[in-house]
């Protein structure tokens, strides 16, 4: 299986591509990349993350770095620590979504934000070409570790809402973690928030995940079920990684997680008003409660730190991306589930209702995100030119592989298509949004058979 190079890393499978030799030229290539200094490393609790996590710490140090071992927490704990310690660097040893077998490096610079496409680029053209180095024997530093980590997060959230609010309400809130690296951060900081934590899939002690790694609906039905079962106000669901945020209303009910970055887009807006950034694949949703506001909505394209570029340009005061990603600049711009589970908790203590009550206030949506493999035969470039001559009527937009906004279609008005090849997995992307699951369904069927 090759090896996946993009803005979001570099990922594989551990034992195919993702080997000793290659935890080893990318330890080289970061420490040359960055010149040296202090670097905060951190990994989430799959399986192979402390062996690859020794052996890449190892390295930076024989190189000259300062390691900070963090441990297993959150990818956006990682970033807080950057900046907090004004850390030369950060690396988070984390797959995030992909499964089990997988693993990755996730890289951030001094800012505290992912690397950029030109720096990433650059980084990676190093690690193809870079000789073997190392550090004079008496100019390695030890590595360090740090527990304080989780405590710096949690608060800097704490410190962005409205904690009295919260704890008057006591709400009981069921956690699934998948046993990944929100599992005790995220009880932490719920109990100071005075919720009352059950607490399912949070043993980080496993190694591996005991549903399916992404927080989408048909992973969570013990989630849903413990929240029936123990009359809780609210569910939460993250990935391996912590940094998406998918949740489970009061009924069991799994809103999706395209209205995540809804609900805190609804809470923020509520306090400030300002621009909102998201992704090119993200709800309309977004757009109406802008429209509600008064203020406009800026579309990147698909990827954590194009996101990030875009909301400081445009100063953003809320941003993120479908998939469950809150990005907050009052507390660090990077997607952070613990962010999002304060806003929602917030919101719901202000407005004093129940999550299906603030959902069933927002426009209905459907959407139906789908994939096809890269041997498929579905040729990129055939494609866009037979998009662009049998939908010139309608609004096409390719900064980001091709979306199509429908104006004119008579069967696909109101909704809209996105096509375009992943950045973590060998698949080729296609989602859609309708105002009915039928036509939802049918563009994307349409789509998907177009060769």
């Amino acid at each position: 299986m090759s090896l996946m190079k993009s803005i979001s890393g570099i990922r594989g499978v551990v034992g195919e591509s993702f080997t000793p030799d290659l935890i080893t030229r990318v330890g080289m290539a970061f420490a040359r990349h960055i010149g040296g200094g202090k670097v905060i490393v951190g990994r989430d609790s799959r399986i192979t993350g402390h062996q690859i996590s020794q052996c890449f710490q190892s390295v930076l140090s024989l190189c000259g770095c300062q390691v900070i071992d963090i441990g297993v927490v959150p990818t956006p704990t990682v970033q807080v620590m950057v900046e907090h310690t004004r850390a030369k660097a950060g690396v988070v040893i984390s797959a995030s979504h992909n499964p089990i077998q997988w693993n990755a490096f996730k890289l951030i610079n001094k800012t505290g934000s992912f690397f950029g496409p030109e720096e990433m680029n650059a980084f990676l053209s190093l690690v193809d070409t870079i000789a073997p180095f190392g550090a004079m024997w008496n100019a390695i530093k030890p590595i360090m570790y740090n527990n304080s980590a989780a405590d710096i997060h949690i608060e800097k959230v704490l410190a962005v809402v409205d904690v009295a609010a919260i704890k008057k309400k006591k709400f009981t809130v069921v956690l699934d973690s998948v046993n990944g690296a929100g599992s005790v951060i995220t009880q932490q900081l719920l109990k100071k928030l005075g919720c009352r934590v059950i607490p399912i899939h949070c043993d980080m002690s496993t190694g591996t995940f005991p549903r399916g790694a992404e927080p989408v609906a048909k992973n969570l039905k013990k989630l849903s079920q413990a929240v029936k079962t123990h009359k809780a106000d609210i569910g939460f669901a993250q990935d391996p990684d912590a940094d998406r945020l998918a949740i489970v209303n009061e009924k069991g009910h799994p809103i999706g997680e395209e209205l995540t970055v809804t609900l805190a887009a609804l809470r923020c807006l509520a306090k400030k008003k300002g621009p909102v950034v998201v992704n090119m694949s993200t709800t309309k949703a977004i757009e109406d409660v802008a429209s509600h506001f008064g203020v406009p909505v800026y579309r990147s394209k698909v990827g954590e730190i194009h996101v990030v570029e875009a909301m400081k340009k445009y100063r953003a005061v809320i941003g993120g991306e479908g998939n469950g990603g809150v990005i907050s600049p009052e507390v660090h711009y990077g997607r952070d589930s613990l962010v999002g589970i304060g806003y929602c908790l917030e919101l719901m203590a202000h407005r004093n209702e129940p999550l299906s009550r603030i959902v069933s206030s927002l426009p209905v949506y459907y959407m139906h995100k789908d994939t096809l493999h890269s041997d498929d035969g579905f040729d990129t470039v055939t494609i866009a030119q037979k998009i662009k001559e049998q939908y010139a009527g309608e609004v096409i937009n390719t900064l980001d592989g091709i979306r199509i906004d429908f104006v004119n279609h008579a069967a696909f008005k109101g909704g809209w298509v996105h096509l375009r090849p992943s950045n973590t997995e060998p698949i080729f992307r296609i989602i859609a949004e309708g105002k009915s699951k039928a036509q939802c369904d049918a563009i994307v069927d349409n789509f998907k058979h177009m060769k």
